[in-house]
Order: structure tokens, then C-alpha cells, then sequence
């Protein structure tokens, strides 16, 4: 930890409440780097800075970056690992563990419209609808649904049943009404209200209370004996039956475990899987399971905290009992928390603890089987790469240039690395042509490639094993150029490729080499001249973008680059700039400027 970063945060720390709340630590940009909630927030934010060593690399790279911090105040621990989990879930920052949604997973949907339709998907999309899952097997969710249609049908159409519509008899009814699939609430057969009520008694369903929904159906059905209405009373029979056999499909633990979660967490190293249990009236009605890799050496207990958070509020869950294997770091309000010793509890407890273990041990077992199968496949591709080319050795780092003009305008140029194969985004560069004026391929080739390899001799970092150049001979013999002033010509092995027949050049050699085109060698070296294009291609527009935007605003007078800046530090574009309204123009600007800019472009729009 560095001693300024202590002495500048002293003073503010010191100033902290001793109270509840949310923290973040911001970068130079302002941009979040970590969000934090604490029982008491001095104590919390000062642990960070009351170290000389840490036993974690990452809380010192952090804390070495963290120029800002900002805190909010709450009521309690429960209300700060609320805020915390919907502040983590929106800024998403660098330090922070990120559970993601299992949009892979079958969903259960209730969409938000009259007349609901019930349906399955994969895909969960914040519009107002009700989910209910998700799910592991398909075959489940099937059955669910089959059994909810046999009990209540709905209808399956998209129609538009607005009141209105219905009232001016805009449709008729179709198949499924006369299969009894539905009961066409299109054409009033149904009302809304007795809609509503299968709607409501499908919840109960697939939130797992069936033993409250059959009570009210046996009622049911009594009342239809009373009045001796036997065809109805029939009916309801049928449907108990079927909630019945449904049941008996469970696992069954105890009838007495009303309404209870599990959850057992386990780790291994920086991996940590938690194992989700619902159990309703004595039956297992949802399993689920959570994996994620700690970042900052986070406990267990604090892990726990938001997974519990995450998952109700994902399930939907109402269970005012948890078990669990540890105590959480926070507790939520109005929970009751649970380590059983024994009994049918405990059970529950060490399930869900062994399907965390086989959970888990599958996730590393599957991550390191990738991981050498990928390492095999791309030492046997490099060998392969290294005969083709006949290369000195084996090209574990290759660097790749592409440079970009379009229509001759803002000359840029591109390096991307990919080191064993595989992308190394972190070594990108991004280059101005600097000394070349108009478009001129050769020549900005030369001195892109006399610059980064002048840089990285004058920081004695390691020279690539092969260099590809995007062009034929005429751009591999200006890289060439460069690496003969550089005197490291006989170190680096260079080759160009030429984008109509895929031709590859070498150093003093002006017939091409044809590689057979469904090789890997050839994949390989495409792949990285395409990634160098995209990387080149981004960049040139970006430029272009920004110029043609900065154009703009240089025609209001008053406007300097400071100003500038400051707009699209806030802003972002051309187009929010423009949309802002006035007064929050004079928030970044100042009034003077702002009524400038307001009236420039609304004066161009007339």
C-alpha cells in the first residue's frame, strides 16, 4: 500500500460513521471499482488501508487504484446487502463477484397482459412478467405444464384482448376453444375474474403449496355435492386426483417441513458452489446451483449473504426458515436461520451439501479438461504452423499489423498478439500515423513497425516468434525495412499475407506460399489478420466519429477543447449532447455556453 494513498484517506476515514451502510471505491475516472457493505462503516473501509502487506494481490492492486470513495448510509446490515446487491447488479464492478442469471435454464412464465398466457422459456426478460424457476430438466417443466391444462386451460394465443377489442367483437373463436383447450375469453365465454382465479390457483401451483390448493378444491367440491351439482363436483375430483399423482412424484422428506430453504455451500481453492433446495409440504420441488470463483478472498459467510439474497429473490421464495451450514455474514429480516445437529433436517442439509461436492468437483473437473484439451490442440496446431512456414521454432508469441484509411482520411494502424494461440487483448496497441502524410500503405507500415519494436528493445520486453504483416510483398518488405534499422531482422521471423488468394509472403522470396485452405495454419493466421482488421477497423471509426463530432462543435463560438471534453466526458456522443436539455448543459458548462449550444443546434434544425 503506498504511504500517500494512507495519509490522503486518513482524515476521511476518521470522519466515517460507525454505522451501517454501502461503500465504493473509485478510479481516476470515477469509474466503480468495488462496492462494499459493512456493519460499521469506519471500521470497514479503514481495514483496507491499515495494511503494509496483504495477503491478497488483487485488495493491493485495488487499493493502489482506488482514487475516490463515496459511502451511503442505511438503516440496518439487512437494507446494506440490499443496496449492495442492486448496486453490484447494475455498475457490475472489476472486484466484485458477479452471479450471473441462468438465462440457459427453462423459466416458467406468467406474462404481465389481460389474460394471461403461461408458457416456458429460456429467456428472462424484466417486462413485469412472473417467473417461476428456473428449472434443470425440461421433462420437469413439461409436466408442470401438462399438469396446470389439465386443470385449468388457458388460452395459448398472442392475440390483443383489450377490453375494447373484445367489446366490439374484433375475433372468433378458434380450435383450441372447440378442443377445450381453452375457454375463449376472446368472445366473453370466460370473464376476467374467473380467469384471474385459475391464474391465482396456478401460482399456488408452481410455487409448490399443492396441500393448500387441494384443501380448497376437497371445499370445493363440497360445496358442489351440497347443491347437488355431481357434474362439477366430478370435475374438482379429477383435478385433486391429478394434484395427487403429481405430488407423489416428489421426493418426500417430511410432511411436518412445511416451507423451508436449504442451502449448502462448499469450496475448493477460489471455487465456491452453493446448493439451493426448496422444500414445500414435505416434498424437494426445486433444486438449483450456483458456482463462482472468489476475487478478492472473500469468506464464505460473506459469499453466503448474497447468494442467499440473490437466489430468493430469483425463486420467488417465501420460506421464512433457512437452513444452512454456516451463518451468514448478514442475516435478511424476518428469516429464521438454522444449522440442524439432527432429524430430518440435517438430511436436507447434507443433500444439498453433497450435491454442492459432485457440483463442484464436475465444474473443476470439466474446467481442467478444457483447459489441457486446449493446450493439446494448440501445441499440435503451432507444430503444424512452425513445419508450414518453416519456422525456426515453434511461434508461441505472433504479433499481427493491419493499418486503416478509409477513403484516405485519418491514418491509423493496428497490433494485436496472441500468445499460444490465443488472444492476449491486454497487449493490443492502437497506433496515429505520425509521419506520413495522405494515404500511403508502405510507408505507414514501416514506421508503425519501426515504433513498437523501438519501444520494446528500449524496455528489453521479449521480440514475437513470427510477425504477420495484412498485405503482400510491397507491406512486408516496409516492415522488413524496419526490423534490418532495428538490427533484429535474423531474431524475428516476419511474413505477409495478401487478402485476395490468401497468398503468404516471405523475406526475399517473390513467389507466394499457397497453404492448403481448409488447414489449421492457414485458420490460424487468418484468424489473427481478421481479429487485426477488427481491432484496426474500431479504432479508424471511433476517430472518425470523434473528429466529425468535434467539427461540429467547433463551429459554436466559445466552444474551446476543454469544454469539449468536458461534454463528452458526460455525454458521450454528438447525439446526447444534443438531447441534453439546458439545464443540465449548464451543470457540466456553465449557462453561457450552454444557451450557446441549445441554440446552435436548434437553430440548424429550422
Amino acid at each position: 500500500m503506498e504511504s500517500e494513498n494512507k495519509e490522503k484517506y486518513k482524515l476521511f476515514i476518521s470522519n466515517l460513521p460507525e454505522s451501517p451502510g454501502v461503500y465504493q471505491f473509485l478510479d481516476e475516472k470515477k469509474s466503480i471499482l468495488y462496492i462494499g457493505k459493512a456493519k460499521n462503516l469506519r471500521k470497514r473501509v479503514a481495514s483496507y488501508f491499515s495494511k503494509d502487506i496483504f495477503d491478497n494481490n488483487k485488495v493491493r492492486v485495488l487499493i493502489k487504484h482506488t482514487k475516490d470513495i463515496k459511502f451511503i448510509l442505511v438503516n440496518s446490515e439487512s437494507d446494506a446487502l440490499l443496496l449492495e446487491n442492486n448496486l453490484i447488479k447494475k455498475y457490475q464492478p472489476k472486484y466484485n463477484i458477479l452471479l450471473k442469471d441462468d438465462k440457459t435454464f427453462p423459466w416458467i412464465c406468467i406474462k404481465k397482459e389481460r389474460f394471461p398466457r403461461i408458457f416456458y422459456t429460456r429467456n428472462f426478460v424484466n417486462d413485469g412478467s412472473e417467473y417461476f424457476g428456473p428449472y434443470t430438466s425440461v421433462v420437469m417443466v413439461k409436466t408442470i405444464l401438462n399438469l396446470i391444462k389439465k386443470l385449468y386451460p388457458l388460452r395459448s394465443c398472442k392475440l390483443d384482448l383489450a377490453e375494447n377489442k373484445i367489446r366490439e367483437n374484433k375475433y372468433k373463436p378458434c380450435l383450441e376453444y372447440h378442443l377445450g383447450n381453452c375457454k375463449a375469453p376472446c368472445i366473453r365465454a370466460q370473464s376476467s375474474e374467473d380467469y384471474t382465479s385459475n391464474i391465482n390457483s396456478i401460482k399456488i401451483i408452481l410455487k409448490g403449496h399443492l396441500r393448500d390448493l387441494q384443501k380448497y378444491l376437497e371445499s370445493l367440491m363440497k360445496k358442489y355435492s351440497e347443491k347437488l351439482d355431481f357434474e362439477n363436483a366430478q370435475i374438482i375430483k379429477e383435478k385433486i386426483e391429478l394434484i395427487s399423482k403429481f405430488q407423489s412424484k416428489s421426493t418426500i422428506v417430511n410432511s411436518k417441513i412445511s416451507n423451508v430453504d436449504v442451502f449448502g455451500i462448499v469450496e475448493k481453492g477460489n471455487n465456491v458452489c452453493v446448493n439451493y433446495l426448496r422444500v414445500i409440504d414435505g416434498a424437494i420441488i426445486q433444486v438449483h446451483s450456483v458456482n463462482l470463483k472468489k476475487k478478492l478472498d472473500e469468506k464464505l459467510n460473506e459469499l453466503l449473504s448474497i447468494i442467499i439474497l440473490d437466489v430468493k429473490q430469483k425463486m420467488n421464495s417465501d420460506a421464512k426458515e433457512i437452513i444452512i451450514s454456516l451463518i451468514p455474514e448478514i442475516k435478511l429480516d424476518g428469516k429464521r436461520y438454522v444449522i440442524p445437529q439432527k432429524g430430518d433436517k440435517l438430511k436436507l442439509l447434507e443433500l444439498s451439501l453433497r450435491n454442492a461436492r459432485i457440483t463442484l468437483h464436475e465444474r473443476i473437473k470439466q474446467s481442467l479438461e478444457k483447459s489441457n484439451k486446449f493446450k493439446v490442440n494448440k501445441n499440435v496446431e503451432l507444430e503444424i504452423l512452425k513445419k508450414d512456414l518453416r519456422l525456426n521454432k515453434l511461434p508461441i508469441i505472433i504479433e499481427c499489423f493491419d493499418n486503416s484509411n478509409l477513403q484516405g482520411t485519418n491514418p491509423v494502424a493496428a497490433c494485436v498478439v496472441f500468445r499460444n494461440g490465443i488472444p492476449s487483448k491486454k497487449d493490443y496497441r492502437h497506433y496515429n500515423i505520425k509521419s506520413v502524410k495522405g494515404p500511403n500503405d508502405f510507408a505507414s507500415m514501416q514506421e508503425v513497425v519501426l515504433r513498437r519494436y523501438k519501444r520494446i528493445i528500449n524496455e528489453k520486453l521479449n521480440l514475437p516468434d513470427l510477425i504477420i504483416v495484412d498485405g503482400g510483398i510491397g507491406q512486408l518488405n516496409a516492415a522488413r525495412k524496419s526490423l534490418e534499422e532495428l538490427g533484429i531482422q535474423k531474431n524475428v521471423s516476419i511474413i505477409g499475407l495478401a487478402k485476395r488468394l490468401e497468398e503468404i509472403y516471405s523475406p526475399n522470396d517473390s513467389i507466394p506460399l499457397y497453404i492448403d485452405k481448409n488447414s489449421s495454419s492457414l485458420k490460424i493466421i487468418q484468424n489473427i489478420r481478421n481479429e487485426a482488421h477488427r481491432f484496426g477497423i474500431g479504432f479508424h471509426k471511433l476517430k472518425r466519429s470523434n473528429e466529425m463530432n468535434n467539427s461540429v462543435l467547433d463551429l459554436i463560438n466559445g466552444v474551446g477543447s476543454k469544454t469539449k471534453d468536458d461534454l463528452f466526458k458526460e455525454f458521450k456522443s454528438i447525439e446526447g449532447i444534443i438531447n441534453a436539455n439546458e439545464e443540465k448543459l449548464s451543470e457540466v458548462i456553465g449557462k453561457s455556453r450552454a444557451k450557446k449550444i441549445k441554440f446552435f443546434f436548434s437553430d440548424r434544425k429550422n
